[in-house]
């Protein structure tokens, strides 16, 4: 009797297993889950708010695979934080409870972190976690694909996860609202450095496995950010240099025609004063000291305006240095007013818009109360 000996790949090869309930009978297929299995990790009150989100409990409970959920999340998300634009409110709190540590006073949450959640129930398996770390679709795809892992995995797995990703350029805005516009590379980067996301905690790392991830991140260099923020700074520094150079060639090459002029100048005089002396066969010697007197004027007249020339290339080359550096400050100042402005007319909106919202609010409260007084009254 012959046996035929079967691979994981002949089994596996190009099929969609996502659908497939018998699939995590796959030892290899499975995802382990790191602390809490119910919670998921999350903060109690971004837990409580997804699970009572009517989003969640209504238009996700129809939901049953991961590719509704992955062409939920394509046509959903449009920011990674936990929270809607605006709906926070931490005004008044202070402290701990201030909003810095996500305690206190919730808000909407966002839809990201409901379709997060919601993967978590699906229990997500290791083929489609890569599928979705490795989506060409949407970058929010990407995002949630490694928030899911962060807050799912072992520690001790995350760099072998993570550390492919740490040079990648897609660029995706975190913010709600927008504004603040990161590298894959870098959101990566943050996931595994950091604890706090936008007012979201990740769990916490033992810290032998953080001081592994360190170690290996400071082999991949700084993030891609700093890396082109000094691609251009050497570009600028190249740029003035080279400028330089130009300068100092030019004023080289204009004291070299200068000495080649005064070489020529005196020249042609000892040619002519040997001509004169030859034409009157050999002058008194009162002629002899005339034209001494003259060489020796001449010469000193040369070396006058060889010494003021370099004066002025001198004087010329530190105003151009001087300029040059009054520019590069005024640019740093231009750029830091601008980012001021930015930020402050980002807070005035924000500003106006709680505003309108709370006017919004005491007019509705106002209308209910005169409702009910009417109501009342007959």
């Amino acid at each position: 009797m012959m046996f035929q000996i079967y691979s994981r790949d002949t089994f596996m090869g190009d099929y969609d297993d996502e659908d497939d309930p018998t699939i995590a009978t796959n030892k290899y297929n499975v995802l382990p889950v790191w602390g809490n299995e119910k919670s998921m990790n999350l903060n109690s009150l971004i837990l409580s708010n997804i699970q009572g989100s009517p989003y969640f409990k209504v238009k996700l409970f129809g939901l049953k695979t991961y590719h509704e959920v992955i062409d939920e999340i394509y046509y959903q998300v449009s920011h990674v934080e936990p929270w809607e634009a605006g709906s926070r409110k931490v005004g008044g709190q202070t402290g701990m409870c201030g909003g810095v540590r996500g305690v206190g006073a919730g808000g909407i949450v966002s839809s990201a972190f409901c379709l997060l959640y919601k993967l978590f129930t699906l229990k997500l398996t290791r083929k489609q976690l890569t599928g979705m770390l490795d989506h060409c679709d949407s970058p929010y795809i990407r995002c949630l694909g490694f928030m899911y892992a962060r807050y799912t995995l072992p520690p001790a797995d995350l760099w072998d996860w993570f550390k492919d990703y740490l040079a990648d350029e897609e660029e995706v805005d975190v913010k709600a609202g927008g504004g603040l516009v990161m590298y894959m590379g870098d959101v990566v980067r943050d996931f595994l450095l950091k604890l706090d996301w936008f007012g979201a905690l990740f769990p916490r790392i033992p810290v032998p496995i953080q001081k592994i991830i360190v170690a290996n991140m400071k082999e991949y260099g700084p993030s891609i950010k700093e890396q082109y923020q000094e691609e251009a700074l050497k570009a600028e520094q190249d740029k003035v240099q080279a400028e330089r150079e130009e300068r100092e060639a030019r004023v080289k090459q204009r004291y070299e025609a200068d000495r080649t002029r005064k070489d020529q100048r005196r020249d042609d005089h000892r040619e002519s004063d040997r001509d004169s002396r030859g034409r009157h066969g050999g002058s008194s010697r009162g002629k002899d000291y005339d034209s001494r007197d003259r060489d020796r004027d001449r010469y000193r007249e040369s070396r006058t305006s060889d010494r003021s020339h370099r004066d002025k290339d001198r004087r010329r080359k530190d105003d151009d240095f001087s300029k040059e550096l009054k520019k590069a400050k005024d640019r740093v100042k231009d750029e830091r007013r601008n980012d001021k402005k930015r930020s402050r007319s980002r807070e005035r909106k924000k500003r106006s818009r709680s505003r309108e919202r709370r006017r919004s609010r005491s007019r509705e409260r106002s209308k209910e109360k005169s409702h009910r007084s009417r109501r009342s009254r007959s």
